[in-house]
């Protein structure tokens, strides 16, 4: 689903630019230059389609911020651009139930923005659990999270607290208060953190502490105990969202990082090493069946030479495409150049033949196109169930197998036998 920006700006020149900038996020915008004309376009349209408004905050019609309550009331976050750098316009726009502002003087407004809106939409996916016996604080923690459009948990308590994180993987922040009523936050962190890594799970802990030295040691315990950062009470809305987004990029950033290292750069397949270390890990359960395809793409060193490596690029990704589609409930892998491999957990050799019979029909068939040339390519497969302990002795045998498809005319599968 692609959202639409409401945006309401009267200048013209920076309506211009504005609707560049969202439109760089991949969102459709909708643009209004005062409140009225606004009004009238969102009267035929839902909230839901939506992502945010982006709000002017002196408008013709509405010069004291009324748009802002307008979008609020229209339940869409706010994102309010000012020009006004006064304390009491500060003041009145952050009274408001707002993501952000954005004073137009700031020389980064269109980066922010785009960052931002990029930002809001992300955080769809995402859940923040908020554990604090006192209601209160838990409304205000999760009235200011919706703003950003999370997904929103909450508990009274850190009972079953595991159990519950494990069932609900969309949690990636927890921020949880020191003083719950049958035990310590600091305590319930360091349990947490037996099961959920600091690469998975970002942990803010806070506390009411009301003096300096009673806060700093609430802090250094939170963070001795596995907490990734601590947010003091009473808080501004601005440092709040700023640890939260801080926490959640990190994350966002060490997933980014475990991609890059276990995936092809290329295909975007897991590559060898990741694939080594997924199967060693199913072969150490106790599998009734296990399965190993090696597989090679035929003559592919002709398609190069022959239509240039531009080309062989496009036979390898869209040959990884429909061997992601063929084999997507099992592990693999592009073990480089023209090789790939499959193994199936679970997967007789005999039941193992026809998929990868299937597969192999399906590349024969398959058109790889590159500026309206069109080539076909085949596939010989060698498979094997043979297991001694470790994957390199499946991998082994299965390569052996292929040898022998390769021996054999290409274009075929050989298994054990």
């Amino acid at each position: 689903m692609k959202y639409k920006v409401l945006l309401i700006e009267h200048d013209i020149v920076n309506l211009r630019v504005l609707k560049r900038v969202i439109g760089k996020a991949n969102l459709d915008v909708i643009s209004a230059t005062t409140l009225t004309q606004a009004k009238a376009i969102f009267s035929n349209t839902s909230p839901e389609a939506y992502l945010c408004a982006v709000v002017d905050y002196n408008l013709p019609d509405a010069q004291h911020g009324e748009a802002i309550d307008f979008a609020i009331d229209s339940f869409m976050p706010v994102v309010v651009i000012t020009s006004s750098t006064e304390d009491d316009v500060r003041n009145n726009i952050l009274s408001k139930a707002v993501v952000d502002y954005i004073p137009k003087k700031n020389a980064q407004i269109y980066e922010y923005l785009s960052r931002l809106l990029i930002r809001l939409e992300k955080n769809k996916n995402i859940g923040v659990l908020v554990v604090d016996s006192q209601r209160k604080q838990r409304n205000a923690m999760t009235s200011l999270l919706k703003r950003h459009n999370f997904i929103i948990h909450e508990r009274p308590n850190a009972e079953s607290l595991n159990n519950y994180l494990s069932e609900h993987a969309d949690i990636k922040l927890m921020i949880i208060d020191n003083d719950l009523k049958n035990e310590a936050g600091v305590d319930v962190v360091a349990d947490v953190r037996k099961h959920f890594h600091k690469d998975t799970l970002s942990i803010i802990g806070s506390s009411s502490s009301s003096a300096t030295e009673a806060s700093s040691r609430v802090l250094a315990n939170f963070i001795k105990s596995g907490a990734d950062d601590y947010l003091a009470k009473p808080y501004c809305h601005e440092e709040f969202f700023v640890r939260v987004i801080q926490n959640i990029e990190y994350l966002e950033q060490i997933e980014l990082i475990r991609k890059t290292a276990n995936a092809d750069y290329l295909t975007g397949l897991p590559n060898r090493r990741h694939f080594f270390s997924q199967v060693n890990e199913y072969l150490n359960r106790d599998l009734e069946h296990k399965t190993l395809a090696l597989m090679d793409l035929d003559f592919f060193k002709t398609v190069n030479d022959s239509y240039g490596h531009d080309h062989g690029d496009i036979v390898l990704k869209e040959f990884s495409k429909l061997l992601a589609k063929h084999f997507s409930t099992q592990c693999i892998s592009r073990f480089g150049g023209e090789e790939f491999c499959v193994f199936l957990p679970n997967v007789s050799l005999k039941e193992a033949i026809p998929l990868l019979e299937s597969f192999r029909v399906a590349v024969s068939k398959k058109r790889f196109i590159r500026k309206g040339v069109g080539i076909t390519c085949t596939v010989s497969i060698g498979v094997t169930s043979k297991f001694k302990r470790k994957v390199e002795s499946m991998l082994g045998y299965a390569d052996e197998n292929l040898y022998k498809a390769k021996d054999g005319g290409r274009n075929c599968i050989v298994g054990d036998g």
